[in-house]
């Protein structure tokens, strides 16, 4: 059995060799790239300037789209979630985030999440595999036609939905150059970041890319001890390490960490954890976004009030530091990381059971 290949795992270096391979000409490469990237074809028969036996020879092995989108939830702030499933039966998530001055795909790096933080819907199941580099690009072009349908350009990438990126190291960075590329979704590298619960090597590593991108670290508590509770992979790796790996990022860049901070009510949100985090931000050049929490049926985490949100952004402020509060979007549909994946996982689980439930019935 020929094993299909996915189009979208080819960088401009690796099709000129697949069309070399093919006994095309390298120009060809360049038109395919062109269909995908610029002229957002949907499939490879809408590539009308190839000839019919190359469209042919390259439907037979090869497979520009391979998710089915299982479920499309769009909210009344105009946010809208897509629920993709692979060949191979995983499902990962990938939003469309819609602003006034932006339209920007929050995307997945991994099925699952391995860090299991305990208040996050991601991680509940763990983490079932790494996305390929094409699994990866092509949430963005998914999420791209959810921007058109909204009136705008896809403008912004942030690597924040299910999964830990820095995990998946390679087919990250391998997807990053792809939607950076002028060739490829040509979005700027300070228009792309990267959120991690905090991987120091990877984080010197990927400092050393040579590549202006975001780097946002789900920082969640300002203590390693309250860390440690809320993030399994905390109990291992330290603020002092992360902070040491920030503060390189920071020297090779010169990009200003972003700290994310999710309040839950009566458990990171009151004044105390304030000055904590105030004190931890004098060690780094960096702004905090602090999101309330967008409670999760299951767990026992609250959203804080307005009222304890306002004021610890308050004594953030109050002390120096650069803080907003990120809006709450898609309230409405689930789309907070992981929610809608795992809504789809306990209908599909829900309906197994009770199938074998009337098939054991005499």
């Amino acid at each position: 059995m020929t094993t299909r290949q996915h189009l979208l795992d080819f960088d401009q270096d690796r099709a000129l060799q697949l069309f070399a391979t093919l006994g095309e000409p390298a120009f060809r490469a360049t038109q395919v790239l062109e269909w995908i990237y610029e002229k957002s074809a949907p499939s490879i028969e809408a590539m009308t300037n190839l000839s019919k036996p190359l469209r042919q020879k390259l439907a037979d092995g090869y497979d520009l789209f391979t998710s089915t989108i299982i479920r499309r939830a769009a909210s009344k702030d105009g946010t809208v979630k897509l629920l993709l499933q692979w060949p191979d039966g995983a499902t990962s998530e990938c939003v469309m985030i819609p602003s006034e001055e932006r339209k920007t795909a929050c995307i997945s790096s991994q099925v699952g999440c391995p860090a299991g933080c305990r208040f996050c819907a991601s991680g509940l199941n763990g983490v079932e595999r790494n996305l390929t580099v094409g699994e990866i690009v092509e949430q963005i072009l998914r999420v791209r036609v959810e921007a058109a349908l909204a009136g705008g350009r896809l403008s912004n990438i942030v690597f924040m939905g299910l999964g830990e990126p820095l995990a998946n190291y390679e087919n990250v960075m391998r997807a990053v150059r792809i939607i950076n590329a002028p060739w490829g979704c040509n979005i700027g590298a300070r228009k792309i970041t990267i959120s991690t619960v905090g991987l120091p090597k990877q984080i010197r590593k990927l400092a050393d890319e040579g590549l202006q991108l975001n780097l946002a670290l789900s920082l969640h508590a300002p203590s390693d001890a309250l860390r440690a509770e809320l993030i399994p992979w905390a109990e291992k790796i330290g603020l002092q390490e992360l902070t040491a790996a920030c503060r390189y990022y920071f020297e090779k860049t010169g990009r200003e960490i972003t700290l994310e901070y999710i309040l839950l009510h009566e458990v990171n949100d009151r004044q105390p954890h304030a000055a904590q985090l105030a004190k931890f931000t004098k060690n780094l050049r960096c702004n905090v976004n602090l999101i309330r929490y967008n409670p999760v049926e299951g767990l026992p985490y609250e959203r804080p009030t307005s009222e304890a949100t306002a004021a610890f952004q308050k004594h953030l402020r109050d002390n120096g530091v650069n803080s907003h509060v990120r809006s709450s979007r898609g309230l409405d549909i689930d789309a907070a990381c992981g929610q809608l994946r795992r809504k789809e996982m306990q209908a599909a689980s829900a309906t197994v059971q009770l199938t074998t439930h009337s098939e054991q019935q005499p």
